[in-house]
């Protein structure tokens, strides 16, 4: 049955249906005239009801010659009945989508006092409501301003706005991947799936390889905020980041668009006018394996041009769904571990496999046994990625990966994949192809409404009279309802949230009292920021923690909480703290967290008595910017920091360092990213980067310009504010000058005469053990990072590349 077709019967079906507010306009049969447009004038577009399953319809805009290919729906994620549904056009102005039983599913949200307002689909697919009254038209409300999945020629795509792909090529409900630019003004792809997200095109370090100046070696920008894409009849992209695309039958007359597909691929297609067939003659992503979310954790995607593109289970491993690949696998066994020892592992080589992103951490000049001892002793640990090195004399490097996401398998990839599983188990297929399955056997069928309505004749009094007996007799069970659900509905649903959160970061549920035992009645304070106090405590298991009780989230409800939590039990890296568990019960609100033998950086380079030596300072500069590009770049979320100072960077037993206190109410919305700003001022005087005083959009870059007083404070041993030095091994009088304009002023001497200024601004502590060349390295990074204007300021991950390819 054609769309056109479902639609005229949608329009009959609402004769007996009396709409109860008053319209100027509704979408029956009754309206059936020129004045209710159906088809654009000159019939390219139409716009109605579109069935999207059975007994499920949605208002939307498709192509008349192409009645499968939709490029607009209103209500995508709430279709509404087949029966009794309506579109209303009121008489204050607003456009309302109402569902059989009389709830309001969609609508433009519109108000005007004009008695001549009027709905128009143009030719280029937009559809307008319009006020009339004037000279001028105004544009109340349009299409164009919306877009679902999809963006017809001159339609823009702004910084507020966003494509979002479809569930399956038969669900038309919203999928995993969206088209957005993202706080940096950069066009972005982002699968967000239902436990983890990340950004796949472009990649990070594609953007701004040129340290600092925000140009990268394709061509990208982020200093244009006015974030907009559009595309030509003729078949040009362009993007304010300076992305540019073009078709390749660029420059011919054809009916256009773009679409972010549900396999997370935006192609650009065109149609002859007059024929009902597209052809692809753009696509963003050529090698489909590369896109994020394919084929679902524990598995990997491969491609043949004959066969196309498949998803096959690692090793040791069976389907979830074996209906749904994008639910990934499973593993058949079950790795008994303890982070202390080194378990018995074998390790199972997958070549030309690799794993993007996840990664617990980057260990250069390894050999492979080393690589397996690491993987070994970690518990996460589910197999390393090993690449050897081109330079003589010189191993190679591991990544250790503690989730088996984003899998692909590529020819040219030379380096291999080793997958961890038990030594004791032997009877797995080693094959990497194990049980190959076809992406075309996806999820998503046709959405089926529980809501179907019958017709039939009733006596009206009789009607009348039942409802009113059943109202009345019934109150009493409504309000013994009400209170049931005002006493326990939400403990059930807290207490299944919870649940969900310890399944999904497997980290536990503290009980207060179990808290206050551990830290005997938070007796030992260890810590004091952040918004709360951090206690040592010791479990029932005899491990040390550290205890940190909230004050600023005191009040917070547990739902928003356990949120906020989730997505921090969620990360994972060497040089973050690692989170075990939370206490939400009543108003108590409390985080359990490794505990870090060493304390924090603030503690150490006070001391007069332990002074780090130059080798440890080097490796928490470098290990603090692994630790933030993760937060910035590579974990789940984005998040900013916005307190780097010496108190948050902790450091174990080792001396290496973990950033603390990063996520509680700090996270960037995804849904939100034009919004840059936060509701009051952060951070910690003397850290603080200029735009917190001058009120600009708060970014990344904030946290740079921390990490950049900290090193300087770590070279030092100076105060960021007075410039005094901080321990009593001073070498000469105080300075009243800020930390950064005195670095800068000996640099400016030095290099007048010499590279001397090193010299003088090394911390007196450590007398002449230091490396110069190193020191002059990171002071000058660290002075870059400290630059008053952001754009100019390096990306974390810069930083790295920087600090790593001076690694002693």
């Amino acid at each position: 049955m054609g769309s056109s077709t479902l639609f005229l019967l949608l329009l009959i079906s609402t004769l007996c249906h009396n709409f109860h507010h008053s319209s100027s306009f509704h979408l029956s049969v009754e309206n059936l005239k020129e004045d209710v447009m159906v088809s654009s004038p000159k019939a390219t577009f139409t716009v109605g009801f579109y069935a999207v399953g059975e007994n499920a319809f949605c208002f939307a805009i498709w192509y008349s010659q192409s009645p499968n290919t939709v490029v607009w729906m209103a209500n995508r994620d709430h279709p509404v009945n087949g029966k009794r549904s309506s579109l209303s056009l009121l008489k204050t102005g607003n456009l309302v989508l109402t569902d059989a039983d009389q709830f309001q599913v969609w609508s433009t949200n519109t108000a005007t006092s004009s008695k001549q307002v009027r709905l128009h689909l143009y030719d280029t697919g937009n559809l307008v409501l319009m006020d009339t009254s004037n000279v001028v038209i105004v544009a109340l409300w349009q299409s164009f301003d919306f877009p679902t999945d999809t963006l017809l020629p001159h339609q823009p795509l702004r910084g507020s706005t966003n494509l979002v792909s479809s569930r399956s090529g038969n669900n038309y409900s919203s999928g995993f991947y969206k088209l957005f630019f993202d706080f940096e003004n950069v066009l972005r792809l982002t699968y967000q799936g239902p436990r983890v997200s990340s950004t796949y095109w472009p990649y990070a370090w594609l953007l701004s390889n040129n340290f600092g100046n925000g140009n990268g070696n394709n061509g990208r920008s982020i200093f244009n905020d006015s974030r907009v894409v559009v595309l030509d009849d003729l078949g040009y992209l362009i993007s304010s980041d300076n992305f540019t695309f073009k078709t390749s039958d660029y420059g011919m007359k054809l009916v256009r668009r773009l679409t972010l597909d549900h396999d997370g691929n935006v192609r650009l297609y065109g149609m002859k006018d007059g024929e009902d067939k597209w052809s692809v003659s753009g696509i963003f992503r050529p090698q489909p394996c590369l896109i994020h979310g394919i084929c679902g954790p524990n598995s990997f995607c491969s491609y043949e041009p004959t066969s196309g593109r498949k998803c096959s289970c690692c090793p040791g491993h069976r389907w979830f769904d074996s209906e749904d690949w994008s639910q990934g696998c499973v593993p058949n066994f079950q790795l008994v571990c303890n982070n202390n020892t080194e378990q018995e592992s074998r390790f199972l080589s997958l070549p030309g496999v690799d794993f993007y992103g996840y990664d617990y951490g980057n260990f250069q000049n390894h050999t492979y046994q080393q690589c397996v001892s690491l993987c070994s002793r970690l518990c996460e640990c589910k197999g390393f990625q090993y690449s050897t090195s081109r330079q003589s004399g010189v191993n190679g490097q591991c990544y250790l990966k503690t989730r088996l996401l984003n899998g692909h398998r590529s020819p040219s990839f030379t380096n291999s994949f080793f997958l961890r599983m038990p030594l004791s188990l032997h009877d797995y297929d080693d094959s990497p192809i194990n049980n190959g399955l076809l992406c075309g056997r996806n999820s998503g069928g046709v959405k089926v409404l529980e809501r179907p309505y019958v017709e039939e004749k009733e006596n009206e009094l009789v009607k009348f009279m039942l409802w009113l007996v059943i109202a009345f007799g019934g109150i009493e069970v409504v309000c013994i309802f009400m209170v049931w659900c005002f006493l326990f509905r939400n403990d059930v649903t807290l207490r299944k949230e919870g649940y969900v959160l310890a399944a999904a970061t497997g980290f536990r549920k503290f009980s207060y009292s179990e808290l206050k035992q551990a830290s005997k009645g938070f007796s030992e304070e260890i810590g004091r920021g952040g918004g709360g106090t951090v206690y040592k405590g010791v479990l029932s298991d005899d491990r040390i923690v550290a205890i940190k009780r909230l004050y600023e989230v005191a009040n917070q409800g547990e739902s928003e909480f356990l949120a906020e939590v989730g997505i921090i039990g969620r990360l994972n890296h060497m040089n973050l703290i690692g989170m075990l568990g939370y206490c939400a019960e009543g108003k108590h609100r409390l985080l359990v967290y490794e505990y870090m033998e060493n304390g924090s950086l603030a503690q150490n380079i006070s001391s007069s008595s332990n002074i780090l030596d130059w080798s440890k300072r080097y490796n928490i500069a470098l290990g603090t910017a692994r630790g933030l590009a993760y937060l910035h770049e590579e974990c789940l979320e984005w998040i900013l920091h916005c307190d780097i100072k010496p108190q948050n960077i902790l450091l174990d037993s080792d001396y290496k360092p973990k950033v603390a206190d990063f996520g509680l109410s700090k996270l960037l919305n995804q849904n939100n990213l034009n919004n840059s700003s936060f509701s009051r001022v952060r951070g910690t005087r003397g850290y603080m980067a200029p735009e917190w005083v001058f009120n600009l959009p708060i970014t990344s870059k904030v946290d740079v310009y921390s990490y950049g007083i900290v090193v300087l404070e770590m070279i030092t041993g100076r105060s960021p504010t007075t410039g005094v030095q901080i321990t009593e091994l001073e070498a000469e009088s105080p300075h009243p000058e800020r930390l950064v304009t005195w670095v800068r002023e000996k640099r400016k001497k030095g290099s007048e005469v010499g590279p001397s200024w090193v010299d003088e601004i090394v911390d007196p502590a450590l007398g002449s053990h230091y490396d110069m060349n190193e020191t002059e390295i990171l002071a000058t990074v660290a002075l870059e990072c400290v630059q008053d204007d952001k754009e100019v300021r390096p990306n974390m991950s810069h930083v790295v590349e920087r600090l790593q390819s001076d690694e002693h």
